[in-house]
């Protein structure tokens, strides 16, 4: 294990004076600063926005870039533990922390998830099927690249998320175009594959090895952006979920990952399994966990932080999540009194001043003793708001 890991720490109980810390301030953080807060936790977020939503409820924001000496120093001093909220941090960053107050996730396994060539390396070292792809850093590399990849999506190896940095190509042609207009960064080209459906998989990994997990979430995306999330027993065929949890779990093993990790899968219209790729934090697609389950993602990332027990989360009702993004405050504030009319609805908005185009809002989640009722209510609900139906 290297220096960063966090296998000999003993747990942070809640106490008075025990901080509890995250790299990033977004929705995300702001729901970790919540359930650390729930468990009695003071907080620590550190993030340049004086208004980001993690930083507006924790009890103390450092204002300032991921990677000021000063304030990083400032940071490991008031925090026993730090997490992140986001993949990109550099884990440079996660290192300097690291010589002074636990870290999770580690350096090491977040430095894999910020490269796709890692990334899809470490599938295939843990035995996990991905599509077919190959690396393209050189101009030699793409002049190699085998026709079976064609048509395939071109995606940089940095900084993507959310559908960014991915062009679709048919063909040679188009695949020189397509590098040409990344600025020849260094990419993966991965072979189209005829999808059926898309899932993901919650892992919790504790300092210790112990490992639990969510049930597998159905995912529908739309512009690259997670729109809905169905999760409720019976969604997919119960060889494909315990295939995901497996592949799932490896990965993580592998990793020597401890935090909360989601793999991404592809669904093959064959009936067969490929993992998309990891986040090393909670998940849009975990935000059911915060009605339907008796643990939610969030408290689970505290207790892989804090190296407290994990214990297996039950869900206990059927559950349909909808991705609010900005594009529905176009026409005015949406009518959130009808929405919560409905049964079941439990509304979660960021904080966030200005809504535009594509910009994560909020999510709704809704909860029903069956899932047919929770499909019903979702299909009401996205009616209302102005979502396309699904």
């Amino acid at each position: 294990m290297g220096p960063e890991t966090v296998a000999a720490v003993q747990a942070l109980l809640p106490q008075a004076g025990v901080t509890l810390g995250v790299m990033g301030g977004g929705q995300l953080g702001r729901m970790f600063v919540h359930a650390a807060q729930a468990m009695g936790y003071r907080t620590a977020v550190l993030d340049p926005d004086a208004e980001s939503p993690a930083g507006l409820v924790s009890h103390t924001h450092i204002v300032a870039a991921y990677d000021d000496p000063a304030a990083l120093a400032q940071f490991g001093a008031l925090c026993a533990a730090v997490t992140t909220e986001f993949e990109n941090v550099p884990a440079q960053v996660l290192r300097t922390l690291a010589a002074h107050c636990v870290v999770s996730p580690p350096a090491a396994a977040v430095s894999v998830a910020q490269d796709r060539a890692l990334e899809k390396a470490h599938f295939v070292r843990c035995g996990v099927a991905c599509a077919p792809y190959a690396v393209i850093e050189t101009a030699a590399h793409l002049q190699a690249v085998p026709d079976a990849l064609l048509p395939g999506i071109l995606k940089t190896a940095r900084m993507g998320y959310d559908g960014k940095g991915q062009i679709r190509v048919a063909d040679r042609a188009a695949l020189a175009q397509a590098w040409d207009a990344l600025h020849q960064v260094p990419c993966v080209l991965e072979k189209m594959l005829p999808l059926a459906a898309e899932c993901s998989v919650l892992v919790a990994r504790g300092a210790d090895g112990a490992m639990v997990h969510f049930p597998v979430q159905r995912n529908l995306h739309r512009d690259g952006i997670l729109a809905v999330t169905e999760v409720f027993a019976g969604n997919l065929p119960a060889p494909v979920a315990a295939y995901a949890v497996a592949a799932a779990e490896s990965i993580a093993q592998g990793l020597d990952y401890v935090g909360l990790l989601c793999v991404e899968f592809f669904v093959l219209q064959d009936g067969s399994l490929v993992v998309n790729e990891i986040a090393p934090r909670p998940h849009n697609s975990g935000h059911y966990t915060l009605d339907a389950c008796d643990q939610s993602q969030f408290s689970l990332q505290v207790r892989t932080l804090a190296g407290l027990p994990l214990t297996p989360p039950r869900q206990h009702s059927a559950a349909v999540m909808l991705n609010l993004l900005g594009d529905i405050w176009a026409g005015g504030t949406p009518d959130w009194s009808a929405v919560l009319a409905l049964p079941g609805t439990h509304l979660h908005l960021y904080g966030k001043a200005q809504a535009r185009t594509g910009r994560k809002m909020g999510h709704l989640n809704i909860t029903a003793a069956s899932p047919e009722q929770a499909h019903a209510v979702a299909l009401q609900a996205a009616q209302l708001l102005g979502i396309a139906a699904f």
